[in-house]
């Protein structure tokens, strides 16, 4: 990655010179501890911030849920390994800034209370920034995906910090944080739906049946609502100013699937919610797609070469869903299913040629700008 190039947004280049340097990045050169110091000190200390005011950035529906002993222990443990990560890298590397980063990092974790912070017991409001949910997926993403995108990578010569990487970063940091506290606009349609209308013989039908059996019915349910709002957004000219937001990454990777407009995911989020809201799944069963969505749709846009040939006709699976982000002309407009494929065949839009994946990705206009906040406002710009 060259600072001349002008695929690489300014914070990309902020990084580049603070951390950069021209060692080697191969084992042994401590630039991998590094990198890990810096992320998992990261993490501790936004894991003690939250323990500090939980009330606020801490997720009201998940609070019950938390085994608060283990994450304790967690927590402390992150610290320790950032610290331990960030010395062998302050011996291992000639530039210390890494080294010295991660150590920083751990030990305001450490200092600020680790794990230990007693927070308060009842907290008020259910309006967060949700910033434990931020947190957990980062970690649990990133240890599963980084290591995979690695060992398995569809595109060799692809950095785990690609050109764009801060900008999908900026992404996935606000589509865990700040589309929480905005749950009130996602959760809007269902509630007015179900002021006037409300099935109660069909939501008890449903919810008198097994719990797997609701999860298959509800991924169903969704990727049909998923399918026409997909669809929608490619095929309405002001929504595609949004939606083109999205088609604007050349680099597929776990991180690329959350490059998705504010309006772009309010909307969808919304709209898919109505039918499972009006249906009356049971808790437990939204919670297992949950679940399931949140590594699904971070698994279908990663860099990694899995065929999965048994699971193609029934699941969506990365190389199927790299079509539909193809900048080939023939795989415009195809693909909009996000779980399941037959529906792209049931309504004739399917494209999946045998063996080949895309030769590039993006948008061959290229009108969407760099940057977070450019292709925030970009939507809303005079047409070009």
């Amino acid at each position: 990655m060259t600072k001349r190039d002008p695929r690489i947004p300014s914070l990309d280049r902020w990084f580049e010179s603070a951390f950069g340097d021209d060692e080697p990045s191969r084992l042994g050169t401590g630039w991998g501890s590094g990198v890990s110091s810096v992320f998992l000190g990261s993490l501790a200390l936004g894991a003690v911030v939250v323990l500090w005011f939980p009330g606020w950035l801490s997720t009201a529906r998940f609070r019950p849920l938390y085994p608060v002993p283990l994450l304790r222990a967690v927590i402390e443990g992150v610290i320790a390994l950032a610290f331990v990560a960030g010395a062998a890298s302050l011996l291992l590397r000639r530039r210390k800034v890494l080294g010295i980063t991660g150590c920083g990092l751990s030990l305001l974790a450490a200092l600020l209370g680790g794990g230990g912070i007693e927070s308060e017991t009842e907290l008020r409001g259910s309006a967060t920034l949700g910033l434990d949910w931020f947190l957990l997926n980062l970690l649990l993403l990133a240890l599963l995906f980084v290591p995979l995108e690695r060992r398995f990578p569809q595109r060799t010569g692809q950095s785990t910090f690609r050109p764009e990487w801060t900008t999908d970063g900026l992404y996935f940091l606000v589509s865990h944080v700040l589309v929480q506290s905005l749950s009130f606009f996602i959760l809007l349609p269902a509630a007015a739906l179900g002021r006037v209308w409300h099935p109660e013989g069909v939501q008890a039908a449903i919810r008198s049946q097994p719990l797997l059996v609701q999860f298959l019915e509800i991924v169903l349910v969704a990727d049909l609502a998923q399918y026409v709002v997909h669809r929608t957004f490619h095929q309405v000219p002001v929504l595609w100013r949004f939606h083109a937001v999205h088609h604007s990454s050349r680099d597929l990777d776990w991180l690329a699937g959350s490059r998705l407009h504010l309006l772009d995911a309010l909307v969808t989020r919304a709209l898919v919610l109505v039918p499972l809201s009006v249906l009356g799944f049971a808790e437990a069963a939204l919670a297992g797609y949950l679940a399931f969505v949140s590594f699904h749709a971070v698994f279908i846009h990663a860099n990694v070469r899995f065929r999965l040939t048994p699971l193609e006709p029934v699941l969506v699976t990365p190389r199927f869903h790299h079509w539909h982000h193809s900048a080939a002309p023939e795989a415009h407009d195809r693909n909009f299913a996000v779980h399941l494929p037959w529906l792209d065949r049931l309504f004739g839009t399917a494209y999946f040629p045998d063996e080949r994946w895309p030769a590039e990705y993006g948008l061959a206009d290229d009108r969407v700008p760099l940057g977070y906040l450019s292709q925030l406002t970009y939507p809303f710009t005079r047409r070009r």
